[in-house]
């Protein structure tokens, strides 16, 4: 849970059009978002409620975890690992559930929520996020995906992001380990009572800066996964106090939702299912099931593709500073594309419109010595390859 302290929100401003941004809907990622259950949401959350407070050393926090580790293998994963650490001289540990990618097994799709809480039962904070990422395991367990995905449940956020921590010290930065997006839901259940029908998508707009283009297009991305598939409008802020930072930090790219109406009850014994937004959880849980499919790269098993969701292998970005163009070959690829350059510093530099099935040259005669990330988006803001290239 995070504290918000009067930080402005972004509205959203598309690559192109409204109506370009509906041509990228995908048939079968709603096929799999029509299967969320708001009542086994409802159920969860209700389960998450009767644990109690789940604070390091409580019984609550044993329950809830022997609980999560029983409803993963019930959906059928076997790979169920704990990331044990101490704290204030108890031990507790982070649940890791891997599920292996096709072809990409070695990569990473991360998505986290933390399972503890503070003060209260914290059905909000971060019950929500929990029930959730149960959803999209339980939906995805027989999706073929390309790349891996890690459900991770972190503990010991509420005493200073102590899990997640711990994990990118002990296991991502020793292992080396490829990580090509960290998605975070943290507190998503809205107040109820009121009008709860923006969800916040969140970027990086900290240091080091190396990183931040990548998180601002990947977030676009989930802007328009939001307006596809949920009921939500989405806003954008900057990503903060929750487990993606020690992520961020370490230079991965990240993103995540939370809510727009920031609850009242948060760290206290009223966070509870009463005081709440059940549609809002399952508004959110319909992005967060189209976001996992969209970034792990889902197989559609009845064509064996990904359909629009794969074009990297397609596209290849040949800098030639000695005639100052970059050329983009869109050779075989339909669709509507726009190529943005970023310095080091997450400046942007360059951006050019791209015609589909041909080379496109661009003149970049103004570019200085070193190194750039490019990244070229679809017409929904989806991003279909990005990159660093050197410039000399």
């Amino acid at each position: 849970m995070k504290i918000r302290t009067g930080l402005a929100l972004f509205v959203i401003v598309a690559l192109f059009s409204k109506s370009a941004v509906v041509q990228t809907f995908d048939p079968y990622i709603q096929s799999v978002v029509d299967q969320i259950s708001i009542d086994t949401l409802q159920s969860n959350l209700q389960t998450l409620e009767s644990f109690g407070r789940k604070q390091i050393n409580d019984p609550g926090l044993e329950n809830t975890a022997e609980w999560l580790m029983n409803k993963y293998s019930g959906y059928g994963y076997e790979d169920i690992e704990t990331d044990p650490f101490n704290f204030s001289g108890y031990s507790t540990f982070n649940i890791i559930v891997t599920k292996q990618g096709t072809s990409f097994p070695d990569q990473y799709v991360i998505i986290d929520g933390h399972y503890d809480t503070k003060t209260g039962p914290g059905v909000n904070d971060n019950g929500t996020g929990v029930a959730i990422i149960l959803e999209i395991a339980r939906l995805m367990a027989n999706i073929p995906t390309k790349y891996s995905i890690r459900f991770i449940n972190f503990s010991a956020e509420e005493y200073g992001l102590i899990g997640s921590s711990h994990y990118v010290q002990n296991v991502v930065i020793p292992q080396n380990m490829a990580i090509r997006i960290v998605f975070n839901i943290d507190e998503v259940g809205g107040v109820q009572g009121m009008v709860n029908n923006i969800v916040v998508c969140e970027r990086d707009e900290s240091p080091p800066a190396y990183n931040n283009s990548e998180s601002w297009a990947i977030t676009d991305t989930l802007v328009a996964l939001s307006g596809l598939y949920s009921g939500l409008i989405p806003e954008i802020n900057l990503a903060y106090g929750s487990d993606y930072v020690p992520f961020q930090i370490n230079g991965e790219i990240i993103t995540g939702i939370f809510e727009y109406n920031y609850s009242p009850y948060a760290h206290t014994i009223h966070d509870s299912l009463a005081n709440l937004d059940l549609d809002y959880v399952y508004e959110m849980a319909k992005i967060s099931v189209a976001a996992g499919m969209y970034f792990a790269l889902a197989d559609d098993p009845n064509t064996g593709n990904t359909g629009s969701r794969l074009f990297s292998d397609k596209i290849s970005v040949i800098p030639d500073p000695g005639i100052h163009t970059i050329a983009v070959d869109l050779t075989g690829i339909s669709g509507r594309y726009k190529f943005l350059l970023y310095d080091e510093t997450g400046k942007l530099q360059l951006t050019d419109y791209l015609s589909s099935g041909q080379i496109n040259k661009i003149q970049a005669s103004e570019l200085s010595t070193g190194i750039y990330i490019y990244l070229i988006a679809g017409e929904g803001g989806e991003i279909n390859k990005s990159g660093k290239m050197a410039w000399f």
